[in-house]
């Protein structure tokens, strides 16, 4: 399986209250983009893309839930935040939010990743901006899928294989185009579909600082105004 695939895995590993936070994320980015755009994902691609990245990890409901929201005369004024920091071990992580309340969610962000040994720093060169494509496959389905890609014109950065997973990582303005090839190859079960912040080189944290990195992990998101985490450590 990718690398990336198992940090994204290791980032989201549910508690009860990470889970119902996972819900009120997928809740706010999905609201987000109904209220965007039309609320119906067959004409509003935002939308489409927010469904199909947390169609596995919460009910149906949710979503529907939220769409219906989007579809009411309230609206909710969602402030987006991104905050960069050095975390345990040197490690780089970046973690953006929404939410209600700025302040709010800085203020939880920031006392999260200090409180682990973390501080305020410039990160986020260190990574770059990729559309993230994994599904269940063997190595001629990656030589396939890279030839089907190369030839319609998405700007491919790699494509991978590895303990049964292919990794597609694109420009990020290719995700759809990507998702539609591979769909037309009769591969359409994503386990990751997203535009997504890949680091350029990964970490191995080992004693205190891994135990405190994972902690601090799981605190970020347990947390409802975290929207997504990314970072360089390949063994938490």
């Amino acid at each position: 399986m990718g690398r990336h695939f198992e940090v994204r895995a290791a980032a989201m590993a549910a508690t009860a209250k990470a889970k119902s936070a996972i819900y009120m994320r997928a809740s706010k980015e999905i609201y987000a983009a109904a209220k965007k755009g039309i609320p119906d994902p067959a004409s509003n691609l935002a939308l489409r893309s927010a469904i199909e990245k947390y169609r596995k990890s919460c009910p149906r409901d949710v979503i529907d839930r939220a769409i219906e929201k989007a579809k009411g005369g309230d609206s909710v004024a969602y402030i987006e935040g991104r905050y960069e920091y050095f975390g345990p071990g040197g490690s780089l992580v970046i973690v953006d939010t929404m939410s209600d309340n700025g302040n709010r969610a800085l203020t939880e962000v920031r006392t999260i990743v200090t409180r682990k040994g973390g501080k305020p720093g410039s990160v986020l060169y260190n990574f770059e901006m990729r559309s993230v494509i994994d599904l269940a496959g063997d190595e001629a389905a990656r030589d396939q899928i890279e030839e089907a890609l190369i030839l319609g014109d998405v700007d491919v950065a790699s494509v991978s294989f590895e303990d049964g997973y292919v990794e597609i990582l694109a420009a990020p303005s290719d995700l759809e185009k990507a998702k539609d090839i591979i769909k037309g190859l009769g591969h359409d079960d994503f386990e990751t579909a997203e535009v997504s912040f890949v680091p350029n080189e990964y970490v191995t944290l080992e004693g205190e600082d891994l135990e405190h990195f994972k902690k601090m992990l799981v605190e970020l998101n347990e947390c409802e105004d975290v929207q997504n985490v990314y970072h360089n450590v390949s063994n938490a």
